[in-house]
């Protein structure tokens, strides 16, 4: 009976029950096991499901890893006439792109239509911030691992320069002092920054060389040519690579007719002739003004050097693949040729198919009679030069985004060419 009462709690309280020399696991201790190995599973997969809802949680993206191969830019100002169209070349040519614009100017369809080309989740994203917010900056740039900066943010009319001066200098210099700040703090090691021939002013030779004194006499081109300078003096300890494209009279859109151009309403009156003319041609304005006939010119009017959007992001790119660590590069971007406001007109009205009524007025402050590029630079170290000279041709292939974007971005139409 000793024995056998020996044998009934070996049973009950050890870890098996022996029966002709062989064991065997007790049952209750080996559910028990298996729900505790449930219950820390069960556990887990809540702690992580908690932790993926709550704000302070965030899984890496492709966006925010510097990914052998890839190349990150940020664009500012992406959304813009100009940086819409260098976020859609850059894209294609397979560069990961954050575009950083607060849509003061820009155009969210513009964005709206790259994100529809290019849907692949980490290769385009699009964050709305003012630049002018250094904290807003400085989150974006310790959230993504950016290889580059393509600065094209900024206001751009010399009319409303001045008559605004102060805007000017706080959009352009002061938030480009912003971005470089974020740029040193994080080691974004390149920056392609969108400048400007109104840092020239009206020199007293042409064409234009890199080498011409700097002497701008508006607004604009002085908040450039300043933020030029602090650019230079960041770039002398830093060791970071600089390129700075100075480009002439924008016109044209992509030939796809994909993107173009759209400035706010109230914006109509500063913008460029470009985009007056096309507003004749619609019948929104009665025709355009053409301010200045006394310039000491062929016809009286100004010249200006026109470069087409896609050229312009061509050398853009050429910049961005050339630039090297220490070394800084400066570069008239234009096509070495000046035409006459009058003879723009007139090739407007050519491609537009409307006989476009002009009004001569005084001159515009701020305005200076002639100016063109000498690209030979760009040509001998960039391999760069401008391939769609044809004025009326540029003209044209703008014209027909504006017929089939009579909003806008708004609604589309279908429309032959």
């Amino acid at each position: 009976m000793l024995g056998l009462s020996r044998l009934r709690n070996q049973s009950r309280f050890g870890r098996s029950v022996s029966f002709g020399g062989m064991d065997y696991p007790d049952p209750k201790r080996k559910s028990n096991f298996v729900g505790k190995i449930i219950l820390a599973a069960s556990l887990t997969a809540i702690c992580i499901i908690m932790l993926k809802q709550s704000p302070n949680f965030s899984t890496p993206t492709p966006l925010a890893i510097h990914q052998p191969g890839v190349t990150h830019v940020l664009v500012t100002g992406g959304a813009g006439y100009i940086g819409s169209h260098a976020a859609l070349r850059l894209l294609k040519d397979s560069y990961r792109v954050t575009i950083v614009d607060n849509l003061s100017r820009g155009n969210l369809g513009a964005v709206n239509v790259l994100q529809e080309l290019f849907p692949d989740y980490g290769r385009l994203q699009f964050i709305c911030a003012d630049l002018g917010d250094a904290k807003s900056v400085n989150k974006i740039f310790s959230e993504n691992a950016f290889h580059a900066v393509m600065h094209f943010a900024a206001v751009a009319y010399v009319g409303e320069s001045t008559l605004d001066p102060l805007k000017y200098y706080h959009n352009i210099t002061s938030n480009t002092l912003t971005v470089l700040e974020s740029m040193a703090a994080h080691g974004v090691k390149t920056l392609i920054y969108s400048s400007t021939c109104a840092t020239y002013g009206e020199p007293e030779k042409m064409p234009i060389t890199e080498e011409t004194p700097q002497a701008p006499i508006n607004p604009y081109g002085k908040a450039k040519k300043m933020a030029e300078e602090i650019i230079l003096d960041f770039s002398k300890n830093s060791k970071i690579a600089v390129m700075i494209l100075r480009y002439f009279n924008v016109i044209g859109s992509d030939p796809e007719g994909r993107l173009g151009e759209a400035p706010t309403p109230e914006l109509r009156e500063h913008g460029r002739i470009s985009g007056a003319c096309f507003d004749a041609a619609r019948g929104i304005i009665s025709g355009i003004k053409v301010k200045g006939t006394d310039y000491k010119t062929h016809d009286g009017t100004c010249i200006r050097d026109y470069i087409d959007v896609t050229d312009l992001v061509d050398a853009h790119v050429k910049a961005l693949e050339k630039a090297t660590p220490g070394r800084v590069g400066i570069y008239n971007v234009g096509t070495g040729k000046g035409r006459s406001v009058k003879e723009f007109v007139e090739a407007c009205k050519k491609a537009t198919g409307v006989d476009i009524k002009v009004e001569y007025l005084p001159r515009r402050p701020g305005d200076y009679a002639e100016v063109f590029s000498n690209p030979t630079k760009i040509k001998n170290e960039l391999n760069w030069t401008a391939q769609h000279t044809d004025l009326e041709e540029s003209l044209r292939v703008a014209w027909r985004w504006q017929k089939s974007h009579r909003n806008g971005y708004g609604n589309a139409l279908v429309m032959s060419s």
